[in-house]
């Protein structure tokens, strides 16, 4: 086991009776062994595992993993805050965000070749079959598609070797195994360890940028909610693409470090007179927090035929909003979710050529419970988004 920080005691588990067990059967015939972080059972730290990996079909590639990405959803899920419904399955391995190197390739791929540096996101699996995944939208696939970690695969399709009983786990881990199309090549001097972020946060703030218009070439003026890792992604990728961007924060202590991410205005959401200086102004607004709050300033701000884009994990209670004044401004309320494996590409490209990177803080894995505190109860006071050095990590 990995020793407790001073921090542990703060990483705090919710909802023990939805919590589900689901302990590993062993290494079966189609499979190998490999070494992964991971939390066992509920209310344990995190510790080192050995977990079943799929071996290598046709169309597959195995990676061996450099880097994942710590994302918040990872908080959420090991901690089990994630459903009032159905827990989180233990023992879970994190990571949607994985980079690594290709070490093996199946006889049918085509796209890769060992030596490649590769990325994977959310989607481990998708029908490929419904409408949505023929258009390059596999997050939206009919048929639901399979979360990179802590799912089962899919009973309707699967991409997926191995045992089909044992549950999916992610890139906190050695090795990973993929079906190629899910798998993203990463452009030439594309730095390794920056990387994952764009993969998740990155994605989510391209995604709705692509959708309503802000990737065509017409100047938008855009609002981004929330100066945290999301919303600074956001703040460089719109003003990158040459928009005005207003930065919306209920703290007034996050002006300066939305400025520095490229932001051209800020706006205190719980100042009326604050807001009044963009009423009527923003085409769209990316509204990435993911707590029950009030919309009504966003919708002020928003032009005739503006759109709200909700990107955070809001629930379970319904969110509120008044009608009218949506009536009157042609207004729109939208939700998005991640980015299929397209858009995903074209992000990377567009990454790499202009030079946009999260800020990141690369830690080893004896370091997890920390990070995890910080994250959980909003220590992380700067944006950074951290990053698993996997490799240092197996020689811990």
């Amino acid at each position: 086991y990995f020793i407790q920080s001073n921090l542990r005691k703060d990483m705090k588990f919710s909802n023990a009776n939805l919590a589900r067990s689901r302990p590993l059967p062993p290494c079966g015939e189609g499979e190998f062994e490999t070494t992964a972080w991971g939390i066992e059972n509920f209310g344990e730290d995190f510790k080192t595992l050995t977990v079943p990996k799929p071996e290598v079909g046709e169309r597959d590639v195995r990676i061996e993993m450099k880097f994942c990405g710590i994302c918040h959803t990872d908080v959420h899920m090991c901690l089990n805050e994630m459903s009032d419904t159905d827990g989180t399955m233990y023992p879970v391995v994190p990571g949607h965000e994985l980079v690594g190197t290709v070490s093996e390739v199946g006889s049918g791929v085509t796209k890769f070749k060992p030596g490649d540096n590769v990325a994977v996101g959310c989607i481990r699996d998708s029908c490929l079959q419904c409408q949505p995944c023929r258009e390059g939208d596999e997050n939206y696939c009919d048929k639901k598609f399979v979360h990179t970690y802590n799912t089962l695969k899919s009973k309707e399709y699967s991409h997926i070797g191995g045992n089909q009983e044992t549950q999916n786990f992610g890139g906190y881990t050695k090795f990973d195994v993929f079906h190629e199309h899910f798998v993203l090549k990463i452009p030439e001097g594309m730095p390794l360890d920056k990387t994952p972020p764009i993969l998740c946060a990155g994605i989510t703030m391209w995604s709705p940028l692509e959708h309503w218009g802000a990737t065509r070439g017409e100047k938008m003026n855009i609002g981004v909610v929330g100066v945290g890792g999301l919303g600074t992604m956001g703040i460089k990728l719109a003003a990158a693409l040459g928009h005005r961007v207003v930065a919306i924060s209920t703290s007034p202590n996050k002006e300066q470090i939305a400025l520095e991410k490229g932001a051209h205005g800020f706006v205190v959401s719980r100042d009326p007179s604050s807001v009044k200086k963009e009423e009527k102004q923003l085409n769209l607004i990316l509204n990435t927090v993911s707590a029950n709050h009030s919309i009504a300033p966003y919708v002020k701000m928003l032009a005739t035929n503006g759109v709200l884009v909700q990107l955070g994990c809001v629930g379970p209670k319904p969110m509120e909003y008044e009608q009218l004044p949506m009536m009157f401004g042609r207004l729109s309320i939208a939700g998005s979710l991640i980015g299929g494996i397209p858009a995903t590409a074209k992000l990377l490209e567009f990454c790499q050529a202009h030079d946009i990177y999260p800020d990141i803080e690369v830690v080893t894995a004896d370091k997890l419970e920390e990070v995890y505190d910080k994250l959980q109860n909003c220590r992380n006071t700067n944006a950074t988004r951290y990053v698993l050095d996997i490799k240092k990590s197996l020689e811990l």
